[in-house]
């Protein structure tokens, strides 16, 4: 083969796979987390992150791929590109600006400790003294729990996934967890396995552990995603498919523009 055959099938084999990579946008997802981000009994990933990321890339006129991840490796796995953005409940803290650039903002829900009811435990190291409290690795419930309490003398045991938080809850393992209030009402309050726990004590804000809200995580200097992930999103606010979604899955207004 001529050399300057071979170099033009080389430049057509490079446009090609450029353009493939631009149709197709990556999200990086741990699906344990209902309602924003689970899996339906055929497998198949469903939730209130999931239809926003799939309007997003129908918005965009690209094809959506999802890229199951541990939650508290999501952040590396974002800096080794395998894939290009976080949708997976991120909210937005001081420390984690520090290490990914974010999306506009999504949603704005509260932290809440979920305990068995009659229990009278509050969310106040003086109340939860010599208690265990599960929460999910990686998470901003964590954090708060870890900076807060662990050093008032209460238990603090990180899991995997909020899934394996809530089973040992059941089982009496734990004596509560911290957690997204939506995630607890939905992924267990509302199921068979939670019909004996609920809501115990005040919801939690705290911008410094808690965030000021959810959004999309990406590579630091990632501006071109940035860009695109940002128009979608203010195209399905105007468009009203932001609010069909959202009605879909809560029952109260989940997006703020200015959260307190």
């Amino acid at each position: 083969m001529k050399k300057s055959a071979l170099i033009t099938l080389l430049a057509l084999a490079s446009f090609s796979s450029l353009a493939n990579a631009e149709s197709v946008l990556r999200f990086g997802v741990d699906p344990t987390f209902a309602p924003f981000e689970t899996k339906a009994p055929d497998g198949s990933l469903v939730g209130f992150d999931v239809d926003l990321g799939n309007a997003i890339c129908q918005e965009l006129k690209v094809k959506c791929q999802w890229v199951e991840t541990a939650f508290d490796s999501i952040i590396p796995a974002l800096d080794a590109k395998k894939f290009d953005a976080v949708l997976s409940a991120m909210s937005v803290t001081p420390k984690r600006q520090a290490q990914v650039d974010f999306s506009d903002m999504l949603y704005h829900i509260p932290s809440v400790l979920v305990a068995k009811k009659g229990s009278n435990i509050l969310p106040t190291p003086e109340s939860l003294q010599g208690k265990t409290i599960g929460v999910a690795q990686g998470t901003i419930q964590e954090a708060y729990a870890q900076a807060l309490w662990q050093s008032k003398g209460v238990n603090v045991v990180s899991y995997q996934n909020q899934d394996l938080v809530n089973q040992d809850l059941e089982s009496g393992r734990v004596d509560a967890t911290l957690t997204n209030a939506a995630a607890a009402q939905s992924g267990f309050l509302d199921t068979a396995a939670g019909k004996d726990f609920a809501f115990s004590g005040e919801m939690l804000t705290d911008p410094k552990y808690l965030g000021a809200g959810t959004a999309i995580g990406l590579r630091k200097g990632d501006k071109e995603h940035q860009d695109m992930i940002n128009k979608a999103l203010a195209a399905i606010h105007q468009n009203g498919t932001f609010e069909k979604i959202e009605k879909k899955y809560f029952s109260f207004e989940v997006y703020n523009k200015k959260p307190q």
